[in-house]
């Protein structure tokens, strides 16, 4: 018998899971109390910007496959997995806000009448896992045939169907040898295209999601503290990077200096491990990953010192323009943008900032209402006194630098991101800085 499978939880994780395992051939409903977006996903459309993945629920949606509901009593006799995607949003002190998670327990254990697998894809602190199991079996009556396993999901936003479809590997947390039997199941097309698979106990499954984005987040704050060593000595951050990069045991990803880490997962995972360390007596772990932090906020800092120097007279009353608003390029997530922060920073200092970006507009101005929003990048730019480009978006890098400094009042360039061709830009008559990044 074919397995079916729900999952609960359907923003962006939940979104993106449900789709991919319709595509790996099962027959999936969605669960959420949000009717206004189980109504935008019934119709096939994602309720948010992430390449593919309209097409990926249009697909599915049509075939029959998949479906939304606000019910959880369509599912509790329906399916035998459950996949829990809600939100892990940052509480207090920096800990995990589990309240949805236990949403999740309270409202599903109770409908339950048989054995079930239940199955974890959120990002929670250790432990987490164990204490679901035991509140369903408050809940449940220590229900036969009812199991809690732990699943991570690896997913880079603007990659994340790739990443559902053909993930660089799988961590099952379970308990029992039937866990990993239908785990494998489920996951079969990605295992049999070469995905690795590693089965381990539930709490190591549980740290290998926070223990990865906080590493990433050290190296991305490594190489901007490298950064600005750099500019204080003339030397080139991203020649610096490539030779790092070539060290099999460093690697060149996530080693590009800017301005700083951002988005839904390494800001909060880091907040999280770090209470989490602490709570568990690991306070040379948990200081290491606040001074991760302190690099983060203080290169963002850095880009508004070198704006403010480049301008000679400060910011006060200066008109900038911001290229950029989502945390990275290929998606609208503007949540713990680096780009915003410096838009803000910028603002804070006297200057009239006016902003633009390819998706996340709208995002940014329901958060940052005293920000100026253009229809254009070259729109932005008009009366400028200095540009500042803060996330990698394709189309930034495709700007006229000659067309552009007719429309500005000052031809000044701010590279945060040290990935335009700044040749092309001082042959166009613009000061650039940093002076030592490469195209």
């Amino acid at each position: 018998m074919a397995i079916k499978i729900s999952v609960i939880g359907t923003n962006y994780l939940g979104a993106t899971t449900a789709a991919g395992l319709a595509e790996f051939g099962f027959d999936v409903v969605g669960v959420d109390i949000d009717e206004a977006r189980v109504k935008v996903l019934g119709s096939g459309r994602a309720p948010l910007y992430e390449p593919g993945l309209d097409e990926l629920l249009r697909k599915h949606t049509d075939s029959g496959r998949l479906r939304f509901t606000t019910d959880y009593r369509e599912v509790a006799d329906w399916a035998q997995v459950f996949f829990i995607c809600v939100g892990t949003p940052q509480g207090a002190h920096g800990a995990a806000d589990l309240s949805q998670v236990q949403a999740v327990v309270d409202t599903l254990a109770p409908l339950l009448t048989g054995p079930a697998l239940v199955v974890g894809r959120s990002t929670v602190p250790v432990g987490t896992a164990a204490w679901i199991g035991r509140r369903f079996a408050e809940r449940t009556g220590d229900l036969p045939g009812l199991e809690v396993a732990w699943q991570p999901e690896f997913l880079r936003e603007a990659h994340a169907v790739e990443d559902t479809l053909h993930p660089d590997r799988l961590v099952f947390g379970v308990c029992s040898e039937s866990a990993e039997r239908t785990l494998r199941e489920i996951f079969a097309r990605p295992i049999d295209e070469g995905s690795p698979v590693i089965v381990t106990d539930r709490e190591t499954a549980e740290l290998v999601k926070a223990a990865a984005n906080s590493f990433l987040a050290m190296k991305i704050s490594y190489i901007n503290a490298l950064a600005g060593l750099c500019e204080t000595v003339g030397a080139d951050v991203s020649t610096l990077a490539d030779a790092l990069g070539h060290d099999k045991r460093i690697g060149r990803g996530s080693l590009s200096a800017g301005p700083g880490y951002g988005g839904g997962c390494l800001p909060k995972d880091l907040h999280a491990f770090t209470a989490r360390a602490e709570e568990l007596g690991s306070t040379e772990l948990g200081g290491l990953l606040r001074q991760v932090d302190l690099i983060n906020s203080a290169r963002q800092a850095r880009i508004v010192g070198v704006l403010a120097e480049a301008l000679e007279g400060g910011l006060e009353g200066k008109a900038i323009a911001v290229l950029g608003a989502a945390f990275k390029a290929e998606t609208d997530d503007i949540r713990e943008s680096p780009a915003l922060s410096v838009a803000e920073l910028i603002r804070a200092r006297g200057a009239a900032v006016t902003l633009f970006d390819p998706q996340a507009m709208e995002n940014a101005r329901r958060a940052f209402p005293l920000i100026t929003y253009a229809d254009s990048a070259v729109d932005a730019c008009v009366g400028a006194h200095a540009v500042v480009h803060l996330t990698d978006w394709p189309q930034f890098r495709e700007l006229d630098p000659r067309a552009l400094r007719e429309v500005v009042a000052n031809p000044v360039l701010i590279d945060a991101r040290l990935s335009l061709d700044l040749d092309a830009w001082s042959e166009a008559g613009w000061a650039c800085h940093p002076r030592t990044a490469k195209a």
